[in-house]
């Protein structure tokens, strides 16, 4: 199955193709290589639209997530036909991503790879609105990059740290 990448910006260099293999060592790392997942690299205007739209926060983002599935955190989605082999889509807010990357000083690609991780992991049920749900997200998030990690030699960690 695929990954579909659009970039839907013009404010920030985006390199597609590492962006792309490290999202589908993510989804296989998550078990879900047979299916489908759209990526959009989005501008700050389209995440703050989105974002007021649909989580009444009309504020830019680092990423937003649209899953096909409700499924609850961990399990896969059960297709009936073809088109349902599809987790849905993650919105990738790469010019927030880069201001932020700039005031931290921490590397863009990198960061771009983590929060592609997290919104994969949405797709897929996982939440932080509790702690428990924040350590179960965590856990996740950790396995998978821990996967990618050792597949290209990074060090990446998760979004979530320390969130509660």
């Amino acid at each position: 199955m695929s990954v579909a990448l659009r970039n839907a910006q013009r404010a920030v260099p985006v390199r597609r193709a590492p962006l792309r293999r490290a999202v589908c060592a993510l989804r296989a790392a998550l078990g879900a290589s047979r299916f489908d997942v759209g990526l959009v690299c989005a501008g700050n205007a389209l995440m703050q639209r989105l974002n007021g739209d649909y989580r009444q926060c009309p504020e830019p983002t680092d990423v937003l997530s649209f899953p096909l599935h409700q499924v609850a955190a961990g399990e896969l989605p059960r297709p009936r036909c073809r088109d349902e082999y599809n987790l849905g889509d993650i919105f990738l807010g790469v010019e927030y991503i880069h201001q932020q990357c700039r005031e931290t000083g921490e590397d863009f690609d990198d960061v771009l790879t983590v929060t592609a991780a997290h919104g994969l992991c949405h797709l897929l049920g996982y939440r932080h609105d509790t702690k428990p749900a924040w350590e179960q997200m965590y856990q996740k998030e950790a396995q998978i990059l821990e996967e990618l990690n050792r597949l290209t030699g990074s060090r990446l960690r998760p979004l979530t740290a320390g969130l509660f």
